[in-house]
């Protein structure tokens, strides 16, 4: 609803606001006595409060450059660990007064002393902040490991005892995302030597016509059996449409709520792919019906589906194997801590549910900042194990 999609904005910007302010105060107003000096911090803090939807309301439509949106997310990133450093010397402060208690006598407060441990505790949030994001940014680019899977996959035949399937996962090409990033993930993904390559969706946060470039160089990754590809919700936000014919047009074999065969005649198996979960509700959108139609369920499978979410579905149809993304692990903590509140175990990692198995990818990119921190990327190779 129209009303409600507003009030959740307004009440967005309010908490924003909040902890601007509250960033400000701790910062430069109790820290620095030079009138100017105040006032160029809170200029500085109100533009990077402003900038990402000025960037997004200057450029919609249209890519925005990608120094200005590294800069900036790179800038709410510090913030934001800055923000958790302060309001955790804030609950420390909190604790003392609590332990002192109320019958402690009450100390004079010395202005010198006050101005200075306020610096002190500045100073090291802010260093705190520009460390961690630091490391999460590093993180995010440098190339992501390889987390190595064996797998038992009932009814697989004895043949493609370990079969290799190197999934890769949000990789969110875009404004910051571009040619080097995806030329080093082909690399790592062709040094696993895989059989098939597995892409389960939000491959892109753009429009073909503005990163179309950026994709065509993943068409240098090389497998036996090709790459396999399923939509993710922000593919379904840059045009679902047009972009699966994109892919198509780079050799990619788009998976649309329907069956291959993986192997020969003599030995293979299932593999399925499904549009994104949240897309059940549209006309032609995730369907694991369709996509099992008349399929032999004794037959050793393996499903490409985005979010792990439908994994019940999955497991009612005695898949053994489910490849899904979407989470990212939580990308940046406390997020990967949520994310095992939200998801439990399905947030990251193997997990089990009536007998079908789940992978869910931590993913190769990132979306907002571009820092990773306790949920660092991965190319998964999965080792399929004859049961």
């Amino acid at each position: 609803m129209l009303w409600l999609r507003i009030l959740l904005g307004i009440l967005t910007l309010a908490v924003f606001a909040g902890a601007n302010y509250f960033v400000y105060r701790r910062t430069v107003a109790d820290t620095v006595q030079h009138v100017w000096v105040r006032r160029v911090m809170a200029t500085f803090l109100a533009l990077l409060f402003l900038a990402v939807p000025f960037i997004r309301f200057a450029y919609r439509g249209q890519m925005p450059p990608p120094l200005a949106s590294t800069l900036v997310l790179i800038g709410w990133g510090v913030f934001i660990y800055t923000l958790m450093a302060l309001i955790l010397v804030e609950a420390v402060k909190w604790a003392q007064r609590r332990r002192r208690g109320k019958a402690a006598p009450p100390v004079p407060e010395n202005p010198e002393r006050r101005l200075f441990l306020s610096r002190v505790a500045a100073s090291g949030a802010l260093v705190v902040g520009g460390g961690v994001a630091s490391f999460g940014t590093w993180r995010a680019f440098s190339p992501p490991q390889i987390s190595e899977i064996p797998i038992k996959l009932a009814g697989l035949p004895k043949a493609l005892d370990g079969f290799t399937i190197v999934q890769l996962s949000d990789i969110h090409v875009g404004a910051i995302i571009q040619e080097k990033f995806l030329d080093q993930l082909v690399a790592t993904a062709n040094s696993a030597k895989p059989d098939l390559i597995a892409i389960t969706g939000d491959l892109v946060d753009g429009s073909p016509d503005a990163i179309g470039s950026y994709v065509a160089r993943l068409r240098n990754l090389q497998s036996r059996f090709g790459t396999f590809f399923v939509s993710g919700n922000h593919d379904y936000y840059a045009g679902w449409e047009e972009w699966s014919r994109e892919l198509e047009g780079i050799d990619f074999a788009v998976l649309r709520n329907r069956t291959v065969s993986i192997g020969d005649p003599g030995a293979s198996f299932d593999l399925i792919g499904v549009d994104d979960y949240g897309s059940r509700w549209m006309r032609s959108g995730y369907d694991l019906d369709a996509a099992t139609a008349g399929r032999d369920p004794s037959r050793a499978s393996v499903l490409l589906a985005h979010q792990p979410s439908g994994l019940e579905l999955a497991a009612a149809k005695k898949i053994g194997l489910q490849l899904s993304g979407h989470t990212h692990g939580g990308q940046m903590f406390p997020g990967n801590l949520v994310g095992d509140v939200i998801w439990g175990t399905r947030n990251a990692g193997l997990s089990v549910l009536d007998g079908t198995q789940l992978y869910t990818s931590r993913g190769c990119g990132f979306v907002g900042p571009p820092m990773r921190v306790g949920a660092p990327p991965e190319v998964v190779k999965i080792i399929l194990v004859a049961s």
